[in-house]
């Protein structure tokens, strides 16, 4: 594979969305395909997936269910976009992909690591991130600027516990293997936000050109 792939990852309300688009206009600049895409989806069957995923409901999901569902939707993902577009040189950014789930469902939900890791292996074989943005705020900024926006999805409406393991988890991970994850605070202000980006650019286009 001879793409880049990029992955912005962090709780509700840290602004991955927005600075996933302003990271893809910087690129462009440069003249460089940029694939913008999410998980749990991009693909209409995943993203139907999503739908079930995210869809508050009488029935509580169990998670191990929750677990599998999130894998279904992160195969079809790789088969039908990521693979296809890092096999054509293009840099992939993808808000949220793995780590989300040893934070939500290895953190939040308690399922074991190894569990998940071997899903990962199923699913992705050698396939990882090549760099990793992990959009750290408090917990109780993310989920004001969460109900700010409108009506709670499953995941939102969970408590204050789960989002910090959640965020616990993220920082663990970014911490155990710094050469591929960069920390950012997304508690700055969007302007302060998006120059901490600016000045991973180099760093970004040098492994473009690598």
């Amino acid at each position: 594979m001879s793409g880049l792939f990029i992955t912005l990852e962090g709780p509700e309300g840290a602004g991955k969305s927005t600075n996933r688009e302003y990271l893809a206009e910087r690129l462009r600049e440069q003249g460089i395909e940029v694939v913008l895409s999410r998980e749990p989806g991009g693909t209409p069957l995943a993203e139907r997936i999503r739908e079930l995923l995210l869809a508050p409901s009488d029935e509580i999901m169990d998670s191990d269910t929750e677990l599998l569902l999130v894998f279904a939707a992160r195969a079809q993902h790789l088969a039908q976009v990521i693979r296809p577009a890092l096999a054509r040189g293009a840099v992939v950014l993808c808000d949220r992909f793995t780590d989300a789930t040893y934070a939500y469902q290895g953190g939040g939900r308690g399922l074991s690591e190894a569990r998940i890791a071997e899903l990962e292996r199923f699913v992705q074989g050698e396939l990882r991130p090549h760099l990793t943005l992990v959009f750290d705020l408090p917990v109780e900024i993310g989920l004001s600027r969460a109900a700010a926006r409108g009506r709670l999805d499953r995941f939102e409406q969970e408590g204050r516990a789960f989002f910090d393991a959640v965020r616990h988890t993220y920082l663990q991970r970014a911490q155990a293997a710094p050469a591929r994850y960069r920390v950012l605070d997304a508690a700055q202000s969007l302007q302060a936000v998006q120059r901490a980006i600016d000045a991973l650019l180099p760093e970004i286009l040098e492994r473009c050109r690598g």
